[in-house]
């Protein structure tokens, strides 16, 4: 059965995929090579007339004649067909790719089309023309922008994180800011070190000196500081012929120590700290006549005032003195009568260390002895045999509290400590830190001998100690103040 010719108005590519392979008897289906009518069947139909007789009608067709016009005929409209559908497929992907250009904000509108289009694809049995479009160097400037951009996205640094409290800091913050700030729970976190930043006011609570209710510190800062001003007209901003002979002595006293004060530290060589650390020296001993001035009060002022001026200028090393050029003299008479009523506090609890032959010290020497020989016999041993006692190396380590064996920073992390063991913090909980303190050294110590082991004692090497040797000093006084505590047995003497 002959197959029907391909439609009209097809592409001459399109028109030869759809011709049947099967008419050709070799199987190719490439260009024909048979007549007309061998492509498309007969062209003559069969009539039927009246008289049931039948006639071949010819068709009329310049075929009929000459059947080898047709195939030359077809041939050049199917390759000027095939010109125009590549035309057209053509210009449709420019007009895509212009289209896709100014959409992205690119130029080359304009652009030439030479190159763009490949050659159109003729085995596509779908019909299509399928053309291979290359980038252009507008399209590879932008796709290197891009990948560049994405580079200098995953390169760049985050974010800096936004500073967030340790749990210890957050938990402290949290208790010290508190409407009613509860002592108890203020002391147990203050054992392991106070921060820096609450550490003035930290202080002026567990010292007495600040109300634990928030509603009640304005008014009682504003009452004890007028109180200390009325207490410098009183005692201080007077003619030297009112004073008494007592008097006179005691502020000569004074005023030749205040210069010795941690001379090391530029803090203390400021005019005004010295003026301000004399002044509330001498208002304290006129008013606790009882023990008046005793070498080491001095001592033990300094911290205090370290402290209490750093809370004024929160990120500033107060020790360095550069903070004195930013303290305005209000502020400084401030951190003067805070200073003056927190060591009243202070020296209350210790108050006959201070007082005629000084019986608190020397019971805390006694004691320091005592224990040292239950924990270290051998140390004591070797000091007892060198010649060199107790007393003349402790007396200052309970007189001045360590302050001349540690610098300024590692005072303040001790007395973070001694203030929350409450009212024995500077005496009973002391004595238990130089145990610990002289046992770190036994080894050294029991290898010298009278001379190098008087001046080893005289200055201990603690000048490079920090927060973490002092932690560990307090944490072996802990263990001993456990061990000992309450126990009558380490206050026998050993002598018997």
């Amino acid at each position: 059965m002959a197959s029907s010719p391909p439609p009209k108005g097809l592409p001459g590519f399109l028109r030869r995929s759809l011709r049947n392979p099967y008419d050709d008897p070799s199987g190719d289906s490439g260009m024909p090579t048979s007549t007309a009518d061998e492509r498309y069947g007969p062209t003559s139909t069969v009539a039927a007339g009246a008289d049931g007789t039948t006639a071949d009608t010819a068709s009329v067709s310049d075929a009929e004649t000459d059947t080898s016009a047709g195939p030359v005929v077809d041939e050049e409209e199917d390759l000027k067909r095939e010109e125009e559908a590549v035309e057209a497929a053509t210009n449709r992907v420019n007009r895509k790719f212009r289209f896709g250009l100014s959409l992205g904000g690119g130029g080359g509108g304009s652009a030439s089309n030479d190159g763009l289009i490949g050659e159109a694809s003729e085995g596509d049995d779908d019909g299509k023309n399928s053309a291979s479009v290359p980038k252009t160097d507008v399209q590879l400037q932008q796709s290197h922008s891009n990948e560049e951009q994405k580079d200098e996205e995953i390169n760049k640094s985050p974010p800096p994180l936004e500073h967030k409290l340790s749990y210890k800091d957050a938990t402290f913050e949290k208790t010290i800011n508190a409407p009613v700030v509860m002592v108890g729970e203020l002391r147990k976190l203050s054992w392991n070190g106070i921060p820096p930043k609450h550490r003035p006011q930290a202080w002026k609570i567990l010292l007495g000196y600040l109300p634990a209710n928030a509603s009640r510190r304005e008014h009682a800062l504003d009452r004890k500081r007028s109180e200390y001003r009325d207490a410098i007209a009183q005692h201080y901003d007077i003619d030297d012929d009112t004073r008494t002979m007592q008097e006179q002595e005691t502020l000569r006293q004074v005023l030749v120590d205040v210069p010795r004060t941690a001379p090391d530290v530029v803090l203390f060589r400021d005019d005004r700290i010295r003026k301000a650390l004399g002044r509330l020296l001498y208002i304290w001993a006129c008013r606790h006549p009882a023990s008046s001035y005793v070498q080491g009060i001095n001592d033990l002022a300094t911290p205090l005032i370290s402290v209490f001026l750093s809370e004024y200028k929160e990120d500033a090393d107060a020790l360095d003195g550069k903070i004195m050029d930013d303290i305005s003299d209000d502020e400084m008479f401030e951190v003067e009568a805070d200073t003056y009523w927190c060591l009243t506090n202070l020296l209350a609890g210790i108050q006959d260390h201070y007082t005629n032959d000084q019986p608190g010290v020397q019971r805390m020497v006694m004691r320091l002895e005592e224990l040292v020989a239950r924990i270290d016999a051998d140390l004591t041993q070797h000091l007892r045999e060198t010649g060199i006692e107790f007393f003349q190396f402790s007396f200052k380590w309970m007189n001045c509290l360590l302050l001349r064996e540690f610098n300024l920073p590692c005072i303040m992390r001790l007395w973070d400590t001694y203030l929350s063991e409450g009212d024995g913090g500077f005496e009973d909980f002391h004595v238990y830190v130089c145990a610990a303190f002289l046992c770190q050294f036994s080894g050294e110590i029991r290898s010298m001998q009278f001379d190098d082991l008087f001046g080893f004692m005289q200055n201990m090497p603690t000048g490079d100690w920090g927060d973490s040797e002092v932690e560990i000093v307090l944490s072996q006084a802990f263990v001993l103040s456990t061990l000992f505590d309450g126990s009558d047995a380490h206050l026998v003497s050993q002598s018997g």
